[in-house]
């Protein structure tokens, strides 16, 4: 794919196509957080302060995530954050629109509730919207006569740094943690866990994550260099990986004040449950990404 510089190699058509992706992936990673009855709740009575420091870290992983799955591939900051703002705006405008055609905003609901309802579930969505390019973006004519196979995919051509590793495992943990920390099963199975059940989980998150990216052989699965001993992956690769899901579990709770006056073993029962699906996304984030 060309890198659009200057005006003459801006191609509009192959730019709609990247905003009609963004707005179908926004529909596909969002919708299950729009028919959530804890997030629409949550834009009424959430501490605008965490929903303020949500979407402001919302924009450098907008930014960052834009230099791999962008709606164009972008060589410069700019470009980087334009696709961002870009991303933010289908999350606003597709939340609004679905939340008013669900019937769940409506006119006598006040500014303070339907901004945080909208600000809120555009986060998720903005996220989807990025990634659509991704999972639902196919290749260009010039792509497509280079060969089929994936080593021609634009998407998956860059070489990620160990860092980059990491922040898309972020990426990964922080989007399927937001679908499911709002919700009050999250408190219930914190209860009703024993600590036999919270080592299972914790066992049972590792072997997923390293299953997903080294055992199984999934597409896009990374193999070891020839070599390297097995256990070299899980020390330097699924166990951060897995911490990394931890402390994005641990903030999304905080966000959504699930453990606000909440004792520290349901807490850290809690951090347990949420960090199982965090660790499937932050597997699967570095299959698709």
């Amino acid at each position: 794919m060309s890198i659009a510089t200057t005006r003459e190699d801006f191609h509009t058509s192959k730019f709609f196509a990247g905003i009609a992706r963004g707005i179908a992936g926004a529909l596909l990673f969002a919708l299950p957080m729009l028919m959530t009855m804890e997030m629409w709740e949550l834009g009424f009575y959430m501490d605008r302060s965490r929903l303020l420091l949500l979407l402001l870290v919302n924009i450098p992983l907008l930014i960052v995530l834009s230099s791999r799955v962008g709606f164009e591939e972008t060589s410069t900051w700019r470009q980087a954050i334009r696709d961002a703002s870009i991303a933010y705006a289908l999350g606003i405008v597709t939340c609004t629109l679905i939340l008013i055609a669900m019937g769940v905003m409506k006119q006598d609901q006040s500014a303070h509730e339907m901004i945080g309802m909208i600000a809120l579930q555009a986060v998720p969505a903005s996220i989807g919207a990025m990634l659509g390019r991704s999972q639902l973006g196919g290749k260009s004519d010039d792509e497509t006569n280079q060969g089929t196979g994936d080593d021609d995919d634009p998407v998956r051509e860059k070489e990620t740094s160990y860092p980059g590793e990491m922040f898309l495992m972020a990426v990964g943990a922080l989007f399927l943690s937001l679908n499911v920390a709002p919700t009050e099963e999250m408190i219930l199975l914190s209860y009703k866990m024993t600590p036999w059940h919270a080592l299972a989980i914790i066992a049972a998150s590792l072997a997923v994550m390293h299953g997903f990216v080294y055992a199984l052989s999934f597409k896009g699965s990374h193999d070891l260099a020839e070599g390297t001993p097995s256990w070299h992956a899980f020390v330097r690769f699924t166990l951060p990986g897995y911490l990394v899901s931890i402390l994005i579990s641990a903030y999304c709770l905080w966000t959504f004040h699930r453990i606000d006056d909440v004792g520290s073993t349901q807490t850290l029962m809690t951090i347990v449950i949420l960090s199982f699906p965090g660790a499937i996304g932050a597997a699967a984030a570095r299959l698709i990404l």
